[in-house]
């Protein structure tokens, strides 16, 4: 059960990683207006807040990495699960304010890299 926690962690941190690059870099560009169904002006308008938004996926990114560094079921373990309740958390809201998407794309995959780690 460590290795499917330390994979299913890492996949969540990718995804986190691949977050801040569309929202920071990509959010006006074909990607990133395809990737979130956006409108060029729209796009436009909201690039600093996105840019925002990235840098924070990008923290969790950063913390599940940190968490993975120190080990699944050593040091580690409290950081993935402060980090992956975080992600879940941010998916649950942004599905409640912003997207049902979001609680598949975000907050499932963090709750089952949650349960996977608290098991390990």
């Amino acid at each position: 059960m460590q290795m499917v926690a330390i994979v299913l962690a890492a996949l969540v941190a990718l995804l986190h990683l691949y977050f801040l690059v569309l929202e920071m870099f990509f959010w006006t560009k074909p990607l990133g207006r395809k990737a979130f169904g956006l409108k060029a002006v729209f796009a436009e308008q909201t690039k600093a807040l996105a840019a925002n938004q990235g840098l924070y996926n990008g923290f969790l990114a950063a913390g599940l990495a940190w968490g993975l560094m120190q080990g699944a079921t050593g040091a580690g373990k409290p950081w993935l699960v402060f980090f992956l309740g975080c992600v879940i958390v941010a998916g649950v809201f942004g599905a409640a304010t912003a997207s049902k998407k979001i609680l598949y794309v975000q907050a499932l995959p963090g709750a089952l890299a949650l349960a996977a780690v608290l098991l390990a």
